[in-house]
């Protein structure tokens, strides 16, 4: 009977995370990159890079070599950022530069700057459906030179660092007991790899100088808005299937999932903040819930 009943147990916590997950996406999974239907064209241009999207004001010839980049970026080149936690970075030169930073950082930027790259279509409203604790707001920082906040001496201070100098280590007090190899971060330790059953490791980090650095790629999937694909395995503990997300957040993060006491979002946060998660004070059977 003892057994009957666990095994029970088992079937209805599994059954709890399978409702969470959704078999497809009720819109299209590219999202606000969409772009009221331009869609993959409002990033690339599949001829003249910039100057095709009509978006070329700086002069900058070397866009469209790159992903068949259709925005302009030439006025971000070389510029010297200080996002929060003072971390400065110095942006490339060129799109032509091999360094991360060109893919994962000054491409979003050309959209979402507002400072200096002021000529692209971004907005900053918001296109999704918000959870109601939300409110009525849809006005959202997604500029990150232009948040609004008049008070601040850079717009940038108030957004998460990214960059080059924006690592990410392993040991200490605030960080996992992990290892890193060549900027590749193993979450191998008995903290770490507890986390990773319980939820996962999604980030996508970039290797700079043998150290992981997080660059807007590295929480984002620009190309997935509200969907993403979890793998039971190393990577994660979660049953696999395709679990809701928002922000073009690249893991499992539905703020409006309606479960009481769901902790998922701050999970996402914990991958890289290990000193902050539930394993690393002594808890290590919290599973993420839905």
């Amino acid at each position: 009977m003892k057994r009957a009943c666990l095994v029970l147990i088992m079937v209805l916590a599994v059954t709890g995370l399978a409702v969470a997950q959704i078999s497809a996406p009720t819109s299209d999974v590219l999202g606000a990159h969409l772009n009221h239907g331009r869609g993959c064209a409002g990033c690339h241009a599949p001829h003249s890079g910039a100057w095709g999207n009509g978006q070329n004001k700086s002069g900058d010839t070397t866009s469209g070599g790159y992903a068949l980049w259709g925005q302009d970026v030439g006025a971000l080149y070389g510029k010297t950022l200080t996002f929060g936690n003072n971390t400065m970075e110095v942006l490339p030169t060129s799109m032509t530069a091999t360094t991360p930073d060109v893919s994962g950082l000054i491409t979003c930027l050309s959209c979402h700057d507002g400072n200096y790259a002021q000529g692209a279509m971004m907005q900053n409203k918001v296109y999704e459906t918000l959870p109601s604790t939300y409110g009525k707001l849809n006005t959202i920082p997604t500029l990150l030179g232009n948040a609004g906040n008049t008070g601040l001496a850079s717009q940038y201070l108030a957004d998460h660092p990214v960059g080059l100098n924006a690592a990410v280590s392993c040991g200490g007090q605030w960080n996992w007991d992990c290892t890193e190899t060549n900027g590749v971060i193993s979450m191998n330790g008995p903290n770490s790899s507890a986390f990773v059953k319980n939820y996962g490791f999604f980030v996508s980090l970039s290797a700079y100088n043998n150290t992981a650095v997080v660059t807007c790629t590295s929480c984002h999937n620009q190309h997935l808005m509200n969907i993403v694909k979890v793998t039971n395995g190393k990577t994660s503990g979660l049953p696999s299937g395709m679990y809701a997300t928002m922000f073009f957040i690249r893991a499992p993060y539905n703020p409006g999932s309606g479960t009481a006491g769901s902790n998922q979002t701050a999970q996402f946060c914990r991958q890289c903040h290990g000193g902050e998660a539930n394993e690393s004070n002594g808890s290590y059977t919290i599973p993420t819930t839905f």
